[in-house]
């Protein structure tokens, strides 16, 4: 469940209020607004790449059941395929999980470059007030760059201990406290409370959070200005996930350190740096998958060389510069090291070192079938006689966890606008198309009790679909289009009863059941 001390805060504008810019090479100013840098696009055959073999990694994709929400292909410093699976859309911000590792060792670049710290500095010495009266020598020797390399001597993870700290307990002090059992920088343990920790190294030492900290180093230099990460009840960015931004701003991250640190010719990240981050630190297994080929600061290594941002469900900005390449996916995937295998295998062996005759029949139809991506929601059946005798009746609902008062559902036309309404809270009505999306005004806040799975604990634009499993039950899908996840709810109407199933997107992809009881309640006459 949610820890209630997270909160989202926006840098700069809303993914949803920036609407989709036009894509062009370089700049462009219009009027007295800041500059908007966007990627080049290019054909995929002037950068060395067919369609043809485009082509065939997106039928692999396809037949491979991997649930991919957007792609990016960057060669040559240009956009060569750029996709999404509607409902999701290149203006909305995506959930980056553990692939926000890396931009919070990108804010600990920064500041070693400016002298604010530096990788050898104890841990320690940040917190004076936090460590425990007895400092043990593994903690003595603890330095920022074990936190980096994720080599802290933890012998598990800590961030859910973090997470669950008393109140008012700050998490350093708990991270401080905890044992290290094994001596810092000898062995790889994948620890997400080191990367809090780090985030909380850049408060400490610039008086800023990472997030505002990267703001005029980073997000403004590349025109990153949707980004929105989640802080703890301390002011501090989560670190370790809980960043979001959108698909072409991975790819320029990516391109940044394919760039190593150059951008529109101006070095704004340390080379130096970038060597470090992205180079082996520490051993991380034997070789045996696409994690054991070496970790370095907050990046894994790639098997086919090169490195990689890495979140959990198939976030990936995958850097490559043997190929001169980046790699964007965001996804919801429930087998990663698959959807990594298909790019090792599908894409990279297709990038020639030269450029290739145009194709303009299979550039076509890579055009249509980019334009083509989409999921479905379920289509069965848009009307019940049921809907005319419960449209707009309100349903009070039985005591439940998620403190959850009334539902109802008004039927209108090919709408069923589903509305939920909660002690002290305003009310949240989502527009349900019967057997197709509808993403327009439909916003799930955050947090919200009855969303209140850890996953999905974001503010995030709905694409919300219903339709009739039979006469008597109504199912709604919703994909939270600015998160990874979705959710759908099962509504059982019986005489003047109705029952309410939940099934999470990771549940159902897993095959599982949902954690969640149901929800029973009662017409209201």
């Amino acid at each position: 469940m949610i820890n209630r001390r997270l909160f989202i805060r926006n840098a700069g504008l809303g993914a949803a209020s920036l609407g989709l810019m036009t894509a062009f090479p370089g700049f462009s100013q219009a009027g007295t607004s800041p500059k908007l840098y966007v990627l080049p696009r290019s054909t995929p055959e002037k950068q060395g790449i067919s369609s043809t073999s485009i082509l065939k990694f997106l039928d692999i994709v396809s037949k491979s059941k991997q649930e991919f929400h957007s792609l990016m292909i960057l060669r040559h410093g240009h956009v060569v395929t750029e996709g999404w699976w509607a409902p999701y859309s290149p203006e909305h911000r995506m959930q980056l999980y553990s692939l926000s590792k890396s931009f919070t060792s990108t804010a600990i670049g920064f500041a070693v470059t400016e002298g604010l710290l530096s990788v050898d500095d104890p841990v320690i010495q940040f917190f004076p007030d936090d460590h425990p009266a007895e400092i043990s020598e593994n903690l003595a020797a603890l330095k920022v760059k074990h936190l980096l390399m994720m080599s802290v001597g933890h012998a598990k993870d800590s961030i859910m201990i973090l997470e669950a700290s008393p109140d008012g307990v700050r998490w350093e002090k708990t991270f401080l406290n905890q044992p290290v059992v094994f001596k810092p920088g000898t062995q790889f343990m994948y620890n997400s409370g080191a990367s809090y920790m780090l985030s909380s190294i850049v408060k400490k030492v610039s008086g800023k959070t990472a997030h505002e900290f990267l703001r005029p180093r980073l997000y403004e230099p590349l025109d990153i200005p949707e980004a929105t990460w989640t802080e703890n009840f301390e002011g501090v960015n989560m670190g370790a996930s809980h960043l979001r931004m959108k698909t072409e701003s991975l790819a320029k991250f990516g391109q940044l350190y394919l760039q190593k640190g150059k951008w529109n010719g101006k070095q704004i990240l340390s080379e130096k740096w970038i060597s470090e981050a992205t180079s082996k630190q520490i051993e991380n297994g034997k070789n045996d998958s696409s994690w054991g080929y070496g970790y370095g600061y907050q990046f894994w290594l790639n098997p086919p060389g090169g490195f990689r941002a890495d979140g959990a469900f198939g976030q990936f900005t995958m850097v490559l510069p043997e190929q001169d390449a980046v790699v964007v996916i965001t996804s919801e995937s429930m087998d990663t090291k698959t959807t990594m295998q298909l790019v090792w295998d599908g894409l990279v062996p297709a990038m020639t070192g030269a450029a290739l005759p145009e194709n303009s029949i299979e550039q076509k139809q890579l055009r249509n079938d980019l334009r083509a991506l989409k999921y479905d929601p379920p289509k069965l059946e848009v009307h019940s006689t049921v809907a005319a005798r419960i449209s707009g009746k309100e349903f009070l609902l039985d005591k439940n966890q998620f403190n959850a008062k009334a539902v109802s559902f008004r039927f209108d036309g090919d709408k069923c606008i589903f509305t939920l309404k909660e002690d002290g809270k305003p009310d949240i009505e989502i527009t349900n198309g019967m057997n197709y999306w509808i993403r327009k005004g439909n916003l799930k806040p955050a947090p919200h009790s009855l969303f209140s799975l850890r996953r999905i604990d974001f503010d995030s634009i709905v694409a919300a679909s219903a339709t009739w499993q039979g006469e008597n039950t109504l199912l709604l899908t919703w994909r939270f289009i600015e998160t990874v996840h979705g959710d759908s709810l099962t509504c059982i109407f019986d005489g003047d009863q109705l029952n309410i199933k939940f099934l999470f997107n990771v549940a159902r992809l897993q095959n599982k059941p949902d954690d969640r009881p149901d929800i029973s309640g009662t017409m209201m006459a």
